[in-house]
């Protein structure tokens, strides 16, 4: 992995962070480096296929079409991205949460909710840049939530004709989903795609 910090400044300027998703870079609060900021570029990059290659479980499909939570889109930005930061070690600090907030009131980040009796249960957010999604983070407090918004945002991409679902690095939560690595130069060819 490659990665080096930014000045301070910069992480409050929501312009320059498009200008690095562009070019395969994102941001990350190191916590045991009093949160400074680091631009990460992996030399292998995940990916979540939007094609016949995304799984889902018959269990988890049937319980997407069950509609046993409420899909919303950009309804609590805020709250999912703090909610995200709820662990004991994240790379979410205060800085990332202000300037996110800030691309959101662009229209550049974006949030995909599940919500349950009036609540919001779980969800994730990303950016949208061309058509490219970098997926961020995501959470859950009932079972299956942060799982069944993922599908959603995959349902949507596909709707609108998206090229990449980038996922940064890869995990167990999301390998189930068909989630694979590629070269950084694989992933720059397919940046420049969705980018047009």
């Amino acid at each position: 992995m490659i990665s080096f910090q930014i000045t301070f400044t910069a992480m409050f300027d929501p312009h320059v962070i498009i200008q690095a998703y562009t070019q395969g870079y994102f941001p990350m609060a190191h916590p045991d480096e009093g949160n400074a900021i680091f631009w990460h570029l992996p030399e292998i990059r995940g990916i979540i296929p939007l094609d016949e290659r995304f799984k889902i479980s018959k269990n988890l499909a049937k319980l997407y079409k069950k509609r046993k939570f409420e899909l919303l889109q950009n309804h609590d930005f805020e709250g999912v991205i703090r909610m995200c930061s709820q662990r004991d070690d994240t790379w979410i600090s205060e800085d990332i949460i202000d300037t996110y907030c800030q691309l959101h009131e662009m229209g550049v980040a974006h949030s995909f909710e599940t919500w349950l009796d009036g609540n919001l249960v779980g969800g994730l957010y990303g950016l949208s840049i061309g058509k490219a999604f970098f997926g961020e983070s995501m959470f859950h407090t009932v079972t299956d939530a942060s799982k069944i918004a993922l599908i959603f945002l995959v349902e949507t991409l596909r709707k609108n004709d998206y090229i990449l679902l980038d996922s940064q690095y890869l995990n167990d939560h999301i390998k189930q989903f068909g989630a694979y690595e590629i070269s950084h130069n694989d992933y720059l060819d397919l940046l420049h795609q969705a980018l047009g």
